[in-house]
């Protein structure tokens, strides 16, 4: 009878990983692999075929049980012999510190360790661990972080396509009013063309008239002067005086004069640019407008994007659905949609009903997560609780005394200069003035604890440039 074949290390090992089998499964053909291992395998190809002889397998693969045993077995006798030294097969129980080698007692007596330190292989074994099992809470804590942000990408996968309809609705609407607004001045404009049409054919009928008036008159001094002609030479020379003076023609030349014809450059001149124009002044414009992407959970912002207000708690949605980097995550805060590095800016916020406001500018790096409070890197004017009060990153809160309650704050941004100034629109008085040269973007800054909008007014036509 022959002898069965030894068992070789390359026969624990999975065809798939290389590694000793983990819960082996047999397929029908007779070959094993890990559970873990076939399974990705079949869902990275999509095909339940056996990696090795390409037969399709329509089970479910069982356990190996005996090959799992023998596994087993094999990491335990694998185990046990890395514990004996190769050179005097005695266990291996110090590690020498000089050469970071593994040491039974006799290697400890050679020529080649005698002078060095050892430490015990388990207090060694135990440090290593310790070391490790930090490393392994910290992988941990990376993975959960990794979990948080692929439901926070999946969230953000949800608002973007939950976002379309609405968003296209609203252009919908801008656009369908802008071609109201162009349908209504294309009505004005053949309006005008026909009243100027009208108003012209009434004076061309006037003309007419007058015209056929003097055609009749000379019709009949024609004839009675033809007539004269022909009653013989005695009668022209006795009527002659009557007759040149009945021959007198009085009537004007019948010249067209200016301004008759339709004036075709008043509607063509310029035609899309004066368009344009007219609808424009129809058009409110603020100079600033609200990024949504930065607003805190407890803000809502209006559809034209110019107003805020703060909703009920109980009407807050899922902080951690929408969580994005941008956004102020604690505070009531939300930016302005544009930053500005050069230039002087100018924007008024109407902030007459609301009790507890912040309006000013906050720098690109301004704190978003974390805060407790108003955030570093802003520079402010703000009102609660019955005290106006200006804000600065290197000073706590001031108080502004002698001013009654704003309605409307103008926020004037002077970045050549250095200077931001807080006054009151109607009035023109100034609260105060910061001189600070920022060094990075800043954008318009609102902060708002009242269930009261405030609102970025439009600007007014004569003010613009």
């Amino acid at each position: 009878m022959a002898l069965k074949r030894p068992f070789r290390d390359i026969d624990f090992l999975c065809p798939v990983c290389r590694d000793v089998f983990n819960y082996p499964v047999v397929l029908l053909c007779g070959h094993s692999f890990c559970r873990a291992c076939i399974d990705q395998c079949w869902s990275v190809n999509d095909s339940r075929r056996c990696p090795m002889c390409r037969k399709i397998c329509a089970n479910t693969p069982s356990l190996n049980l005996a090959l799992e045993n023998l596994c087993q077995a094999f990491q335990h006798r694998k185990r046990r012999l890395e514990e004996l030294c190769e050179f005097h097969q005695e266990k291996r129980t110090l590690v020498c510190c000089d050469d970071e080698q593994l040491l039974c007692e006799i290697c400890k007596q050679s020529e080649e360790h005698r002078n060095h330190t050892y430490r015990p292989v388990q207090e060694v074994a135990e440090e290593h661990k310790g070391i490790l099992r930090t490393k392994l809470g910290l992988l941990k804590k990376k993975m959960e972080l990794m979990h948080q942000a692929d439901l926070e990408c999946e969230s953000v996968g949800l608002k973007i396509n939950g976002d379309p309809p609405h968003l296209k609705n609203q252009i919908k609407a801008g656009f369908k009013h802008l071609h109201q607004l162009l349908d209504d001045e294309e009505k004005a404009m053949f309006n005008e063309l026909k009243l100027e049409k009208e108003k012209k054919l009434e004076s061309l009928k006037n003309k007419n008239e007058i015209i056929g008036e003097e055609i009749h008159t000379l019709t009949a001094t024609i004839k009675n002067l033809e007539k004269e002609l022909d009653s013989g030479d005695i009668r022209i020379i006795q009527n002659f005086k009557n007759t040149l003076l009945r021959a007198q023609c009085e009537a004007e030349d019948p010249d067209m004069t200016p301004g008759d014809l339709i004036n075709v450059a008043k509607y063509m001149g310029n035609f899309k640019h004066n368009v344009c124009q007219k609808i424009r002044r129809s058009i409110s414009y603020t100079p600033v407008v609200l990024d949504p992407n930065t607003a805190n959970f407890h803000l809502t912002l209006s559809d034209d994007l110019i107003t805020v207000w703060n909703r009920n708690k109980s009407q807050v949605i899922d902080e951690k659905s929408l969580n994005n980097i941008e956004r102020f995550a604690d505070c009531p805060c939300v930016l302005g949609y544009v930053g500005y590095s050069t230039g002087t800016h100018t924007w008024d916020v109407d902030v007459e009903e609301n009790t507890s406001w912040m309006v000013g500018v906050a720098i690109e790096s301004v704190q978003r997560k974390g805060t407790n409070g108003l955030p570093s890197g802003v520079w402010c004017i703000g009102y609660n609780r019955e005290i106006l009060s200006v804000t600065d990153p290197l000073e706590s809160r001031v108080p502004l005394h002698g001013f009654a309650k704003p309605t409307v704050v103008r926020v004037n941004l002077d970045l050549s200069a250095g200077r931001l100034s807080f006054s009151d629109l109607r009035s023109e008085t100034v609260y105060h003035t910061f001189t600070h040269n920022f060094t990075e973007k800043v954008y318009p800054f609102f902060y708002n604890e009242c269930s009261y909008c405030i609102s970025i007014l439009p600007v007014v036509e004569s003010e613009e440039k």
